[in-house]
């Protein structure tokens, strides 16, 4: 007699999807985008305080990218001016790096959370909400990490040639023209969002600082303008400016009217300008754009 019921064979499991990329265990860009999308609406989750505190931290995790940044290129005159560019560039993706991998919130890469509001995982007070407490604790840790350095005497370094770089790279940023400031804080972002960008590819530690330094170290090199990085080097050249004792200035060969340039009324309107241009090349060129391409309904 055949059993009624018989037991059926269990199934065989589906084989695993193959990577179009053998050997490369890496999300493509349309996973890239939704990734981006749910994180863009996982921070708006988060509530103020924590969101404050973390972008504190970010505040000073781009200052100590900076420090670096200006120890590094000190001295290395002898250098040509593109290598000093890229050694200064390299050096200063460490505050990327910690503020992806160590956690924190940066005004700039927070830009993409674009595609989230585009996409109606959130609405545009929320959105602004996030951008202003991020913006104003990115502040808070970069100017606090500036007083520290002063406090701490690090413009002395090198008989003073830490501090003569500060002031140089700070009175040249207070000098910019107003739209060539935005169109360089455009320029900016762009490379600072595609960095954020491709380390929602990256699956491993690893993986996300290898994609992180190349966007970093390139505009660094060529020299456009990152509104966070500015909230620590222009307050630590005026903090300089008026601190620094009468040694330090015959050390440097230099007085308080070699920069002139430098004044606070400069550097907000340096600092207004750059974050303009960071917020349309980070949400418009990179964020809208990979929304319209991936994630737009048809």
């Amino acid at each position: 007699m055949n059993d009624p019921n018989p037991v059926q064979p269990p199934t065989p499991a589906a084989p695993p999807p193959v990577s179009p990329l053998p050997g490369v265990d890496a999300r493509l860009p349309q996973e890239m985008a939704l990734a981006c999308e749910a994180a863009g609406a996982a921070k708006v989750a988060r509530n103020t305080l924590s969101t404050f505190v973390l972008a504190v931290l970010a505040g000073a995790f781009i200052a100590f990218g900076a420090i670096f940044m200006t120890v590094t290129v000190s001295g290395a005159g002898d250098l040509p001016f593109g290598v000093t560019r890229l050694l200064g560039g390299l050096v200063f993706s460490l505050g990327l790096i910690l503020v992806v991998i160590g956690g924190a919130e940066l005004f700039t890469g927070d830009n993409l959370m674009v595609m989230a509001w585009a996409g109606g995982r959130i609405g545009a007070g929320a959105l602004a909400r996030v951008w202003a407490v991020v913006y104003v604790g990115n502040f808070i840790g970069a100017v606090g990490t500036a007083v520290l350095a002063v406090a701490a005497g690090h413009y002395l370094l090198g008989g003073g040639a830490v501090g003569k770089t500060a002031l140089a790279v700070a009175a040249a940023k207070a000098a910019l023209p107003w739209h060539q400031a935005l169109f360089l804080g455009i320029l900016c972002n762009v490379l600072v969002c595609l960095a954020v960008w491709l380390t929602f590819s990256a699956r491993t530690v690893a993986g996300k600082v290898a994609v992180i330094v190349p966007p970093i170290a390139a505009f660094v090199a060529a020299g456009f303008e990152h509104s966070i990085a500015n909230m620590y080097f222009l307050p630590f050249a005026l903090l300089i400016e008026g601190v620094a004792e009468p040694a330090f200035w015959q050390a440097i060969g230099a007085t308080r009217e070699t920069y002139a340039a430098l004044s606070v009324p400069a550097a907000l309107g340096n600092l207004a300008a750059v974050t303009v241009g960071n917020m349309i090349g980070g949400g418009v060129l990179v964020g809208a754009v990979y929304w319209f391409v991936y994630l737009r309904r048809r």
